[in-house]
């Protein structure tokens, strides 16, 4: 690309962006999956006998810097996700309810499982922010797909209130920051949580630019998801015991077909893995292999529609050890896209 005389203000900004292209190609980042978190996570506190405890990043970091998945990413520390982004998903009066009860110390008690901390705002934040920079990278090439480390969870929350240990809702604010900044027009929202997704459906049922699709144990916490649904939304339900070969054919009927003809423009993963068979919240019996099956299949619409671009965000999985590997079989999918067989099944 050579440069036009006279130089105007429009051209050097398109050829600065065009150079940057080129730098991010030549030193390997663009093609490469990004890791984003923040020690701000890692000082959420719900109790010592919560499952949702620090010691579920700090299984995966211990687990994912033994392997050659870590090297091959890049690192990066999120911020605070702003007002303005915050105010697309969840009201002023809730925002502000969560500020005024942030104890100084202990724990403040917001319904029967969901506790606030000290910290828990400040994570719930970053967390939400780690969101807003992972669409950004992924839109602008800085990188293949992203995955982001952070807790609290966020598929639980709800526009005006937390509920199941979520307070901002991660997969809602990475969405409309991208309808908002980038103009998209179909984002595909998959989660594979143990547990129905209700705070992601509640914010976008009927909204024809959102496709919702959550799998997860019924009946089970939070007891939804089981009636009638918007057409934007496919609930997949399973049921105690459940195998992997259950698991897959109802994926392969129910989720490939409608992703294929929505054709998303983005795809963003909730992300949990508590639905493994050692997790003791749930009754399924997924492996981390079934991660790494249906990420695989991900993968392939997000190649097809949306030029791979994916923004995974860790949910639930609360037994450390099953949490680490399943995290890494979603890794190493993510990592080595260029090097899965098409034809996996």
């Amino acid at each position: 690309m050579k440069l036009p005389r006279p130089l105007t203000i429009p051209t050097f900004i398109s050829y600065a962006r065009y150079l940057k292209r080129r730098f991010l190609r030549l030193i390997g980042l663009k093609g490469r999956t990004a890791w984003i978190s923040a020690s701000a996570c890692h000082a959420h506190f719900a109790g010592r006998e919560h499952p949702e405890s620090p010691k579920r990043l700090q299984a995966i970091e211990q687990v994912l810097r033994r392997s050659h998945i870590w090297a091959r990413m890049q690192k990066v520390e999120a911020v605070e996700v702003s007002e303005i982004q915050l105010a697309r998903v969840h009201t002023l009066n809730y925002i502000n309810n969560l500020e005024h009860h942030t104890p100084s110390q202990g724990l403040h008690k917001v319904n029967e499982d969901t506790y606030l901390g000290k910290d828990t705002f400040t994570a719930a934040k970053y967390g939400a922010g780690a969101a807003v920079a992972a669409v950004n990278m992924v839109m602008q090439r800085h990188a293949k797909n992203a995955f982001c480390a952070v807790r609290p969870p966020g598929h639980h929350a709800h526009a005006d209130h937390a509920s199941g240990f979520c307070f901002i809702n991660n997969a809602a604010v990475a969405v409309m920051h991208a309808i908002a900044e980038f103009r998209l027009e179909r984002i595909a929202v998959i989660d594979f949580d143990l547990h129905h997704g209700d705070g992601t459906q509640s914010i976008f049922e009927n909204d024809e630019r959102v496709l919702f699709l959550s799998s997860f144990e019924s009946p089970l916490y939070p007891f939804t998801g089981t009636g009638e649904t918007p057409p934007n939304v496919v609930n997949t339900i399973f049921q105690a015991g459940d195998s992997s070969e259950v698991f897959r054919e109802r994926i392969r009927a129910k989720w490939l077909p409608k992703l294929a003809s929505f054709r998303p423009q983005l795809i963003v993963i909730s992300a949990g893995f508590d639905a493994h068979r050692d997790d003791k919240l749930g009754h399924l019996n997924l492996t981390e292999d079934d991660f790494g099956w249906l990420t695989h299949k991900i993968m392939l619409v997000a190649d097809r529609h949306a030029d791979g671009r994916i923004v995974s965000l860790l949910e639930g999985g609360y037994n450390p050890d099953s949490l680490a590997l399943s995290v890494k079989a979603h890794l190493s999918c993510l990592v080595n896209a260029s090097r899965f067989s098409r034809n996996r099944d």
